[in-house]
Formats: C-alpha cells, sequence, structure tokens
C-alpha cells in the first residue's frame, strides 16, 4: 500500500493510524499474504477476530442504551441484523474499503474484491485494527459512525425474505412468492448467482451474492423498495 493510499483511506474513515502496519495488516487477504511470503506479512485473520469482538461489544452497548424498552430477544435480533456480513460489507462500501484491499492475483482475478464475505471480514479486521492503534473509544467512535448508522435501513435488508413474505401475504393474497436462479457465473469456488423474485407471474426484483441466499435476500430487498416506490442505489457484490 502507497503512502498516498494510506493517507487517502485514513481521510475517508476520519481516523489517522500511528502505527501504520496496522492497517496494511487489516487490509492484506491470506491470499496476498501467501504470494508475498519473502516479505513476511501477516494476514488479517486475526485482526479479524478481535474486531468482531470489539464489534458486538460495541453495538451491544450502543443498542442497549439506544433502546431501553427493548426486550433482550429483539436486541438480539436487532445486533445480528446489524453486524452480519452482507450489512457490514454494505458499510464497508460507504468508504469504498474494497479499493484499498491487498489480494492475491488469484482472488483478484476472481472477483474477491467485490465478494461479501472478503469486504466483511476486511471491515472487522480494520475494527481491530484500530482497537489496538487507538484503544476502544476509538474503535467504538468508527463503528458508530459507519456501522450503527441507518438501523432500520439495515434491518430491512437483513430481513428482507421475511418482510416480503409478510407484505405478500398482506397485500397479494392469491400471489405467491417464487426465487428463480437466472444466472451463474465464475469458477466452482467463487462463483456469483443471480436470483429473481417473483410475485405470482410478475418479476419484483433481482439480486446477486456469493451464495444462492445473499443472491435472493438482495432480490427480495430490492422487491421490497420497489413495492414501496422508493429508490436507492444497487446493493450487489457485484458492479
Amino acid at each position: 500500500m502507497t503512502e498516498f493510499k494510506r493517507q487517502e483511506l485514513e481521510k475517508r474513515i476520519g481516523y489517522t493510524f500511528r502505527n501504520p502496519g496496522l492497517l496494511k495488516q487489516a487490509l492484506c487477504h491470506s491470499s496476498y499474504a501467501n504470494e508475498h511470503r519473502q516479505e513476511l506479512l501477516h494476514d488479517n485473520e486475526r485482526l479479524e477476530f478481535l474486531g468482531d469482538a470489539v464489534l458486538e461489544v460495541a453495538s451491544s452497548d450502543f443498542l442497549f442504551h439506544q433502546y431501553p424498552d427493548m426486550p433482550e430477544g429483539r436486541l438480539t435480533k436487532l445486533r445480528a441484523s446489524i453486524v452480519c456480513e452482507p450489512t457490514l460489507a454494505l458499510c464497508a462500501r460507504e468508504f469504498d474499503l474494497s479499493r484499498y484491499l491487498l489480494l492475491g492475483k488469484g482472488e483478484e482475478h476472481t472477483g474477491g474484491r467485490m465478494r461479501n464475505s472478503i469486504v466483511s471480514d476486511a471491515m472487522e479486521a480494520l475494527i481491530g485494527a484500530i482497537y489496538l492503534d487507538g484503544g476502544f473509544a476509538s474503535a467504538k467512535e468508527f463503528v458508530e459512525r459507519f456501522v450503527l448508522t441507518d438501523i432500520e435501513h439495515k434491518k430491512l435488508f437483513y430481513d428482507s425474505k421475511t418482510i416480503l413474505q409478510e407484505i405478500v401475504q398482506r397485500d397479494y393474497k392469491e400471489d405467491e412468492i417464487c426465487y428463480v436462479l437466472v444466472g451463474e457465473e465464475g469458477p466452482d469456488h467463487a462463483k456469483t448467482f443471480e436470483v429473481e423474485v417473483r410475485i405470482g407471474s410478475q418479476r419484483a426484483g433481482i439480486g446477486r451474492g456469493s451464495t444462492k441466499k445473499a443472491a435472493e435476500q438482495e432480490a427480495a430487498y430490492r422487491a421490497i423498495i420497489g413495492l414501496k416506490g422508493q429508490q436507492t442505489p444497487y446493493v450487489s457484490e457485484k458492479h
């Protein structure tokens, strides 16, 4: 990572690292570390482990105080909707984290830079890196700025299949929801699936993802937005 790109990313996230090596490690995928063994690089998996724990504490503290009357079960479900893989990847796109990832050539060529699993892991690793570099307060500030925002939108994204089912049962009583696989591409270990959701015989939304389930979830989300007559950027693992 060049000095310019490091400073650019730091400006985007609003945090300057005292130890730039932690930032580089947070962005270093195992495929890159394996291809550059002579540089003795560490991948971001340990930082991801740490960041996951920091994220859980920060989000739990925030939700506990933000929703004082919400019971434990609903708090747990709400937290899960915020810190799940698709929503973390969505948060990371706010500052274009994927652009700064260090990936091996193979992972790069198979679309790893836009894969939700890789981007969300890097997001957690970045949280872990900020925690080690600046303490819990700095990490919590980052989480509140980039993750704990627009919570209702993230909940909608996470629960989209359930919410769409409820809408259809309420407003389209005679129609059924059907998810249809309409395309897939890429090698077996890195496929991208495209799924269409239909209400009755009408196409209601389309989604893409690294799993069929993820593609269905996004298709349902797009359908809900369409039914509500709202416009929103296309959320996808592939641009």
